[in-house]
């Protein structure tokens, strides 16, 4: 994830914050539902805060917190008592907010009298809009003073902003109020154990003219259009029972942000992407949502094209060093209503990112296998072409066959690939490694990228090219596992530096290698060893740097926290080498560490040991939901599932490794090449039923690209 250089972690929320998100809108506040300027609060839509200041007051009292519920990922319940003005504890007076996001906000209040006489109350909304953009809400330094003007009319107020030649509005809807410039105020008597109730909508307007389609609760028996969507999702992905209840309720949980964080390409709006995180990053990103939508592709397969798809379209064509732009490269993030400058490379577009690029290719093998139409598929091969171009060119600068980065200006970030704090890659003694930096896992990535095209090639029928990316990818494996690997460390060097020199901090990073087979097999078994040794592997699971390194830290961001999306990786790469056992313990840990955040793993937590802390420790600002912790859960079944397709072969393999305390796994409606398949495991036994006709199910591990493109005629023996 990405801020500026002097952190990257998000700014911090404060305890007891509640985070609501649908689509690219989302919705920060106190555990009353109150939202205060002063702090990273708001609702937002399009990257702008619309709503800065929303604060309920009854009888000019605040609600004291008593309960916040978020039923949905879209939907919280507040429930607050009023505080007594005569000194008793104890309040009849109970007022419940139910608030539903989308483009803005819509809030049914409920004021509950729990008393024998009827109480009079003066209910207010103190409502202001600042209009500020993420980066400034986030960072807590507003750049603008936005020119203002206010309209209230009977059941509505209008706030219209001008800055420069950049209009923004807001439309606060409330039926049966007294509206005034700063506030809606009801004058109501609440009869004796009786109740009050209203909604209240905000919502943006476009180009600070008319208004965007008004939140309005549809007609009794219908659903909001939030629920509808939801709906819709649910109907298309797997429906998913496990024996284990608390593993079923994270892989549901999973499901349900997946599916919030799930945002239209606005110039395709039937090609869906995934965004990375709640709440600073409810965007396309490069890195997270390819690495998102890989991770959900037996749930639903069509987020990894859109994915694909909408990175190919706003792939890089010309020389920016601003923004990082290069031809072929693909972009670190896009950013929608930011127009301060304070968004990374000061555009709608920031494209410095080293491993976007070769994971673009990468996971376009990996998705040409899963059953699109053979002209989809051809039709992206040109941008993976230009992306291979742009490796050569640009990420391979020095021509050594590795790719580096180097950040192009003094405002970009100084850190590159996945760890990109500017702490983030250190030697074993803590000093930090100097630019341009070859990290260990990019080097995996593109070992997975040229493996990839050359399968892709070999398919389209061009066994020259197949031929010419299978050699790139064996001269980079010997090269990678010679100057990376530290044999009197027992471990890869999670970089090289400017200097060439093996950056011999031990590191997660090396697992990522695992997964995509760069790592020579008789190197593994100590890899192994070493990600789950005391040092590296907290109780749970494994950290980002061991805790006998000069940086370690159990409470930064990226010097020995402990990642999901990172384990998860690791696991299905000590997998791929045959780890069974290393790889269920991870998994068993991460899906015990769930439990204690309702079945939702957070972006990352503290590595602090299970020894030392009963419970994981949270980081205080990780995002949560985030796309690639939200998808964790599902990689980790799916891998100890050994659930793998490749429809132009024919097949459906599966190989079941999943640890007793699991349980039994029955799952329905799972897409597949086009269809919809029933799985049921129990134990080591699996069965298959629905497949496609030509498909057949195999019980063991599908042939790994790298298999297929060294002796094609396997595909032919299958």
């Amino acid at each position: 994830m990405t801020g500026w250089n002097a952190d990257t972690a998000a700014g911090p929320l404060g305890a007891g914050t509640v985070t609501l998100v649908e689509g690219s809108s989302f919705c920060i506040s106190l555990a009353n539902g109150d939202i205060h300027p002063e702090h990273p609060h708001g609702v937002f839509y399009e990257d702008t805060r619309i709503l800065s200041r929303w604060n309920l007051t009854v009888n000019g009292q605040p609600l004291e917190p008593l309960a916040a519920k978020t039923k949905e990922p879209y939907r919280a319940l507040f429930a607050g008592r009023v505080p007594r003005s005569d000194g008793y504890a104890d309040s009849p007076l109970i007022v419940e907010r139910l608030r539903e996001v989308g483009a803005g906000i819509l809030e049914k209040i409920t004021v509950r009298n729990y008393s024998a006489d009827a109480a009079e109350c003066v209910v207010s909304l103190r409502i202001e809009a600042d209009f500020a953009d993420l980066f400034e809400v986030k960072e807590a330094r507003i750049h603008r003073r936005w020119d203002q003007f206010r309209e209230s009319d009977r059941d509505s107020l209008t706030i219209r902003a001008a800055w420069q030649d950049v209009r923004k509005g807001v439309v606060v809807s409330a039926s049966g109020a007294d509206v005034a410039a700063e506030a809606l105020t009801y004058r109501i008597a609440v009869p004796p154990h009786g109740e009050w109730s209203t909604r209240v909508s905000v919502m943006p307007t476009v180009d600070g003219a008319g208004s965007v389609e008004p939140f309005v609760r549809p007609a009794g028996g219908e659903v909001s259009p939030s629920d509808r969507r939801r709906r819709e999702w649910v109907a298309k992905i797997p429906v998913l029972q496990m024996g284990n209840r608390s593993i079923e309720r994270t892989l549901r949980r999973s499901y349900d942000d997946l599916g919030a964080l799930r945002i239209e390409d606005p110039d395709h709006p039937d090609r869906i992407v995934v965004a990375a995180g709640a709440p600073w990053f409810m965007t396309l990103f490069g890195r997270d949502s390819l690495w998102a939508s890989l991770m959900a592709l037996p749930v639903d397969p069509s987020l990894a094209l859109g994915t694909i798809q909408t990175l190919a379209d706003r792939q890089g064509r010309v020389v920016d060093t601003m923004s990082e732009e290069e031809p072929g490269k693909i972009l670190h993030e896009v950013r929608l209503g930011v127009s301060t400058g304070l968004a990374l490379g000061g555009k709608s577009a920031y494209f410095g990112s080293v491993d976007a690029t070769p994971l673009f290719v990468a996971l376009l093998g990996e998705v040409s296998r899963w059953g699109f139409a053979a002209d989809t598929i051809a039709a992206l091969l040109p941008h993976a072409d230009r992306a291979l171009d742009w490796i050569r060119d640009y990420g391979d600068k020095d021509g050594d066959g590795f790719v580096e980065y180097k950040r192009l200006n003094d405002r970009g970030l100084i850190n590159q690939g996945w760890k990109d704090s500017w702490d983030g890659i250190n030697f074993a003694d803590g000093s930090l490694a100097e630019p341009p930096i070859a990290l260990c896992e990019v080097q995996g990535y593109l070992y997975g990228a040229y493996l990839g095209r050359s399968w892709m090639a070999y398919d389209a029928g061009d066994a020259d090219l197949a031929a010419e990316y299978r050699e790139r990818a064996a001269r980079l494996k010997r090269q990678f596992n010679e100057q990376f690997w530290l044999p009197e460390r027992g471990y890869y060097a999670i970089a090289l530096d400017g200097r060439k020199r093996p950056v011999d901090a031990c590191t997660s990073n090396m697992g990522h290698c695992l997964l995509f087979g760069i790592i020579d097999e008789d190197k593994a078994p100590l890899v192994a060893e070493r990600l789950m040794s005391p040092e590296m592997f907290s109780g749970w699971g494994v950290r980002t740097l061991a805790s006998d390194m000069g940086a370690y830290n159990p409470a930064s961001y990226h010097n020995g926290s402990v990642w999901p999306h990172d384990n998860a990786i690791i696991a299905t790469g000590l997998l791929r080498y045959g780890f069974v056992e290393q790889a269920q313990r991870i998994s068993t840990a991460l899906l015990e560490a769930a439990e204690y955040s309702e079945g939702r793993l957070p972006e990352l937590f503290c590595g602090f040991s299970r020894e030392h802390f009963e419970e994981p420790v949270p980081y205080p600002t990780a995002c949560s939901p985030q796309a690639w912790a939200a998808t964790t859960p599902i990689m980790l079944i799916r891998s100890l599932m050994g659930y793998y397709a490749d429809v132009a072969l024919g097949g459906l393999w599966m190989d079941p490794v999943l640890p007793e305390s699991y349980g039994d796994l029955h799952i329905t409606n799972a897409p597949m090449a086009g269809g919809r398949i029933t799985i049921d495991i129990s134990g080591s036994d699996a069965t298959i039923e629905g497949l496609p006709d030509g498909m057949e199910f195999h019980r063991g591990t599908r042939p790994w690209a790298a298999d297929l493109v060294r002796d094609p005629s396997l595909h032919r023996r299958l």
